[in-house]
């Protein structure tokens, strides 16, 4: 009777905190974006100056990433990360008003025409693989962008209940759909066998759980744990992998193109589709290092004392005859 009491209580509160945050974003998603972007000023210097937020982790990870950079180049390069950190939650905020239209202007999809020939083919699910660079979150309103095709999310649920529902409500205006992490297999091979076009979105730049360290190579100068999941599906259901290119153009305004990486994963050597995600998404990292989130804590595991210095050994991108076809 009490444990039911205390789930009752705890429901209450998340449902309470929930609707009070939700009330929040809603007051300030009505304001403009050239106000929203006013307050992420001020928030920058709250974030950055004053709490100082991942601070630590950030230093770290832009020191060992770019161990060629002076002092003063990672000093600016820290300063224009917290910058675009601040814009990136402005714009999450606005997502709870800003409309189709002014979303589709800001967030261009160059090209997604690029599953018309898939289709013809006979594939129906494709794997979009993105990492934590730009705004990812406005991806969720491309919809638009396709004719009759569904947009899923793979997400971890966040332990704050409110919060996680708060983000669900976010991604979701757009008819983009969220699937949690560990029911993906299940979601992805219903999807396979209703034949609906479907784009299936994997973050996939965050470190993996312990328990599934199969794969290091280098990324950023580091040897790094790469999530194998998107493959293993892939391979098991053959599915097109795409990759998902972000540039911020300026201010709240950013441009996605697709590159296919593969069509016919079943042919692919293990762990290919893997390292080809890892040095496409390190391309665009490199191309301008201050929009990806550097506050994650990317490299907290260590890779084993037999791994080897570059990862295992895979046919470089485009080199796989048939794999980009």
């Amino acid at each position: 009777m009490e444990q039911r009491k205390e789930c009752i209580n705890g429901y209450s509160m998340n449902n309470i905190l929930y609707r009070l945050l939700l009330g929040i974003v809603k007051l300030h998603a009505i304001l403009p974006m050239r106000v929203l972007y006013l307050l992420s000023d001020i928030l920058y210097c709250i974030v950055y100056k004053v709490v100082g937020y991942r601070l630590k982790v950030v230093r770290q990870n832009l020191k060992k990433s770019f161990p060629e950079k002076t002092a003063i180049e990672l000093l600016a390069l820290e300063k224009k990360f917290y910058h675009h950190f601040s814009d990136y939650i402005v714009e999450t905020i606005k997502l709870a008003h800003i409309s189709q239209e002014e979303l589709n202007r800001r967030a261009i999809l160059h090209n997604p025409e690029i599953i018309n020939p898939l289709v013809a083919q006979g594939h129906t699910c494709f794997i979009l693989l993105m990492g934590h660079y730009g705004n990812w979150e406005w991806f969720t309103g491309s919809t638009a962008w396709f004719d009759r095709v569904k947009i899923y999310q793979i997400y971890r649920p966040l332990t704050n209940k409110a919060f996680d529902r708060l983000f669900i409500n976010l991604r979701t205006r757009f008819q983009g759909i969220s699937i949690k992490k560990h029911e993906t297999v299940r979601d992805m091979i219903r999807l396979k066998q209703s034949k609906e076009t479907s784009l299936v979105i994997f973050i996939a730049d965050q470190s993996p759980n312990k328990s599934n360290l199969q794969y290091w190579t280098s990324f950023l100068n580091q040897e790094s744990a790469i999530l194998t999941g998107p493959e293993r599906i892939a391979a098991k259901l053959d599915i097109p992998v795409i990759f998902v290119d972000v540039r911020k153009v300026k201010r709240g305004y950013y441009t996605v193109d697709f590159e296919l990486i593969t069509d016919n994963p079943r042919q692919t050597p293990e762990f290919w589709i893997t390292e080809q995600y890892t040095r496409l998404m390190e391309r665009s990292i490199l191309r301008d290092p201050a929009y990806w989130l550097w506050t994650h804590k990317r490299w907290k595991h260590k890779p084993p004392p037999t791994s080897p210095k570059d990862g295992l050994k895979v046919p470089p991108f485009g080199e796989l005859e048939g794999a980009n076809n």
